[in-house]
């Protein structure tokens, strides 16, 4: 008979898993220096008594392991294991992605075969496939991060903000970025503006080589009525949807502003914003995604 403690509000397991090369080793090393006692590549079948020692041993108070592909076909019983686990202890599912592009980036950088490759096989092809082969895993996440727009060093203050001792359960994490629609909408948006309705600073000799982020370029903007109008309103409707995108349990929110190439209107538009909800109290950080780009 199993002497695991029933589910309380005190030692918790997180199980982290995804895609490989999404970053779940850095996910790992990041709850490991918050005090979580961390194991990569545990069997699944030790799972259950990993997570019992979790609840009952008065030396780990938070643990954290990965589970991913590297398991093989074993992977197709880790919903049912998941189960039992949750009603031994509190427990929550990180499942990690990342865009297709920046997987094989990542691959390509590293020079590290993935786990499914065969001699034929791409590593695009590898994606693809342990995509569809976890995606039932997918479904029982208490929270998706799309690695995409992190560096390591971004991904690791990610955690530390939403596991950290200090961290206000009720925030998320905003990215106001700007891009130029000539190089596509950034895929990770999830609320998009088009300013090129906006007069455009590009016609104007003297401002052409210059930002959004010059202060004579920015009040070039401004000095338009309908700049105005549209600051005010999307501020209106931020400050709205904010509060209901935190009661969602949403953890990162990117807003997305857009012109012609991304380097005046959006930009001066995407730093107004960021002020702006950084001044409301909000956790936001800027990028300019298309700034340098000709």
């Amino acid at each position: 008979m199993s002497t695991a403690r029933p589910k309380t509000a005190g030692a918790e397991l997180v199980i982290i898993t995804g895609l490989s090369g999404s970053g779940k080793g850095t996910v790992l090393k990041s709850l490991e220096d918050l005090g979580y006692y961390s194991v990569d590549n545990l069997p699944l079948d030790l799972i259950p008594k990993f997570a019992e020692l979790t609840g009952s041993s008065p030396q780990i108070s938070n643990a954290a392991l990965v589970v991913d592909i590297r398991e093989g076909g074993a992977l197709q019983r880790f919903p049912a294991i998941f189960k039992q686990v949750q009603k031994q202890l509190r427990c929550r599912l990180i499942y990690l992605e990342a865009d297709d592009a920046t997987i094989v980036r990542r691959f390509s950088e590293t020079r590290r075969p993935h786990p499914l490759k065969g001699v034929e096989r791409s590593v695009a092809s590898s994606v693809k496939e342990e995509r569809q082969l976890i995606e039932p895993i997918k479904q029982l996440a208490d929270l998706v991060i799309n690695t995409s727009r992190f560096n390591v060093h971004e991904l690791r203050e990610f955690i530390g903000e939403r596991f950290g001792a200090t961290r206000d359960e009720s925030g998320v994490l905003i990215y106001v970025t700007s891009f130029g629609f000539r190089h596509g909408v950034p895929t990770d948006s999830d609320l998009v503006f088009d300013v090129r309705f906006l007069p455009n600073p590009n016609y104007i000799p003297e401002y052409k080589r210059l930002t959004g982020k010059n202060p004579k370029v920015a009040q070039y903007i401004r000095s338009f009525p309908q700049t105005q109008e549209f600051m005010t309103k999307i501020t209106d409707l931020l400050t709205f949807l904010l509060p209901h995108y935190i009661e969602e349990g949403k953890s990162y929110l990117t807003i997305s502003f857009g012109c012609t190439g991304g380097h005046h209107r959006s930009v001066m538009m995407a730093e107004e914003m960021r002020k702006r909800l950084r001044k409301a109290g909000y956790n936001v950080k800027g990028l300019h995604r298309d700034i340098q780009k000709g």
